[in-house]
């Protein structure tokens, strides 16, 4: 039984605050962590501990990204309605939710075979569709489908992925978290066929990302 009561509301009113006093500033991106129910993505009986600002192991060694996180690097890429985004690892799919309410159109790739079932189905349970969902290895993006207005890599690749970077629109942005134990989180904007800015925004600590499927 998918519940979201008042309960759930007020807590995630409460989560809302506190990323903003973290000082994310982006409505729309705030109204989307108010509107996601963040509990339905966890097991029930952990459901205390969904709208307190951490990561939280979920099936097959992964982690739902911590609230304040997933506002960082939505924040970051500046959603704008009808963007193709290419996601690399859908994980639970709330990071998938999130982008789904700012009007993206999003391709996402998992490379855990049993997360990859799991979430596609879920995600259309709890109204949110994503236009494909694909078991993958994400260091290789999905060139069928490129070039995307943005991307988004949600676990901690040790190098940058060139293959991604080739995937990009001109204009266009990536945000990936790089490095092995912590990683700096960069933001790559395309700006023209070979040449490409970067900024770093600080430390923080993803599950890496891995080559091959399982």
């Amino acid at each position: 039984m998918l519940r979201d009561n008042f309960r759930h509301k007020g807590k995630r009113q409460q989560l809302v605050n506190i990323i903003k006093k973290k000082g994310v500033t982006d409505e729309k991106v705030l109204n989307a962590i108010n509107k996601i129910p963040r509990h339905l993505f966890m097991d029930s009986s952990f459901e205390d501990h969904a709208y307190q600002d951490k990561a939280f192991p979920i099936a097959a060694d992964q982690t739902i990204s911590q609230p304040y996180t997933v506002a960082f690097q939505t924040e970051l890429l500046e959603v704008s309605k009808d963007d193709t985004v290419l996601e690399i690892g859908t994980g639970s799919g709330y990071q998938t939710a999130v982008l789904c309410e700012l009007g993206a159109r999003v391709y996402s790739i998992e490379r855990q075979r049993e997360l990859y079932r799991k979430t596609s189905k879920f995600l259309q349970k709890i109204g949110y569709r994503p236009k494909q969902l694909s078991f993958g290895d994400g260091y290789k993006g999905w060139p069928e489908y490129a070039p995307f207005d943005k991307i988004i890599v949600t676990a901690g690749a040790p190098f940058l992925p060139k293959r991604l970077l080739g995937q990009l629109k001109v204009g266009g942005k990536m945000v990936i978290p790089i490095g092995k134990e912590v990683q700096i989180m960069t933001m790559f904007t395309r700006k023209s066929d070979t040449e490409f800015d970067k900024k770093e925004f600080g430390n923080f600590r993803f599950v890496p990302l891995l080559e091959d499927k399982n």
